[in-house]
């Protein structure tokens, strides 16, 4: 989130954090709810798009999903060396960044060999590992009076491409809320665990982002400061090194926590498409021991080491991009069961209708899109990674026609809500 004051300035930071959730999160929230509480399964987005749209959707839905989230898992070893790099700053040096980020990558890997529990055991604790140093900062920040008072909001003055890359910055901070979904057949009583947990994470989310930017802004520290030095700088500054360092340690908490729930989630979504014959069978193997689909995180945790290279900025326009078109699959599907399987019981449905619900989505929808044209009019760098963005995105078009060529029933087959009754 430390880009963010870069791109907005102090005026439009705290708006751009408020509004930016409200317009591109909680549509995909309620969503993700209502689909999920209607099919539970492994798999998820990927099971609900092909039940409502048909196999050729359903693999476009995993197949982006899947390059999404090897863009995203790049993106958490590059975050870990960096708040790292607060003790010891040699290790932000080429040499050191890489073997550390490829540690960092198959600690991981073991750990969800290990399965579900383990990851979630170890992503509560880092969770209270990364929340008490925030907690004593903001402490700390209002009991020696350094939040004062909040910037006016506005976004008067920020250029077009900044406009782009704040919201790039806020989207990606509150993106993911589908990733959960995809072993949902491991969790007790999905429905109501999901709904709970969702609106909890989102309220704690929103809370923390907002308090952290606010105390960024007021801690005396000016904006290349803050850039150079992130969060940490802004713990030194407000209760001295101690401080730094345990919110940099957070940052390293934060970081490996996130990376092993996302592949925890993105591994299960290989597996269903191998057992739905769209991707290659070996990875629908499951670890004798541990019964976890032990090559498909193989294969991810592979790609994520070659995908470490690529600047953060980058990784960052290119993940939104590509999440961004397989979520608005989400939404379609959404409609599409609504006007096919309406008497379908929902233990979790959205209180709209049809045309509430397409009114709805408009509003991630504008997001997206306001995001994508500040990128084509930022610099050079941004636009060819939102070049290769949509590169990424037709290339679902071509692995599709190659695996029909090899295998044309998948192509003639009937549409799955006729097959399954829905």
């Amino acid at each position: 989130m430390e880009p963010l004051l870069t791109y907005a300035g102090q005026h439009g930071a705290l708006l751009l954090l408020l509004l930016t959730p409200l317009l591109w999160d909680l549509p995909a929230i309620f969503t993700v709810l209502e689909l999920n509480s209607m099919m539970p399964v492994t798999g998820g987005y990927y099971k609900w798009v092909k039940h409502a749209l048909g196999t050729r959707w359903g693999f476009y839905e995993g197949w982006w999903t899947w390059l999404y989230t090897f863009i995203d898992l790049a993106i958490y070893p590059v975050l870990f060396v960096l708040y790292a790099s607060f003790f010891f700053p040699w290790l932000s040096d080429y040499h050191y960044k890489i073997p550390l980020c490829l540690i960092f990558i198959w600690l991981s890997a073991g750990l969800n060999i290990l399965g579900i529990v383990p990851v979630g055991k170890t992503s509560l604790f880092l969770g209270a590992a990364v929340l008490t140093p925030f907690i004593i900062l903001f402490g700390l920040a209002f009991y020696h009076h350094t939040v004062t008072t909040i910037p006016s909001p506005s976004l008067k003055g920020i250029p077009f491409s900044s406009l782009g890359m704040a919201l790039y910055t806020v989207m990606w901070n509150c993106l993911g809320w589908d990733n959960v979904t995809t072993y949902a057949e491991e969790v007790e009583k999905p429905v109501r665990s999901y709904i709970f947990s969702m609106f909890a994470a989102f309220a704690l989310v929103i809370v923390i982002y907002f308090l952290i930017i606010l105390v960024s802004q007021q801690s005396g520290l000016n904006i290349g400061a803050l850039k150079e030095g992130a969060f940490p700088a802004v713990g030194a500054a407000v209760g001295g090194r101690w401080l730094g360092d345990l919110i940099a340690l957070a940052g390293m908490a934060s970081s490996f926590g996130i990376y092993a729930a996302v592949l925890l989630s993105v591994s299960r979504v290989p597996k269903v498409m191998a057992d739905d014959d769209l991707l290659p069978k070996r990875l629908n193997r499951l670890h004798s021991q541990f019964q976890t689909p032990y090559v498909s995180i193989i294969v991810c945790s592979l790609v994520g080491s070659v995908m470490i290279l690529w600047p953060f900025l980058d990784l960052l326009i290119i993940d939104v991009t590509v999440y961004g078109a397989g979520l608005s699959l989400e939404y379609i599907s959404l409609i599409k069961l609504r006007m096919v399987s309406p008497d379908v019981h929902r233990p979790f449905k959205i209180p709209l209708n049809i045309t509430g619900l397409c009114l709805m989505i408009i509003l991630p929808v504008t997001v997206y899109f306001v995001a994508l044209a500040g990128a084509f009019s930022s610099a050079d760098e941004a636009v060819w990674a939102a070049v290769f963005a949509i590169v990424v995105l037709t290339s679902a078009e071509l692995v599709w026609r190659l695996i029909v060529w090899k295998k044309p029933h998948l192509n003639a087959s009937p549409n799955p809500l006729q097959r399954s009754g829905l």
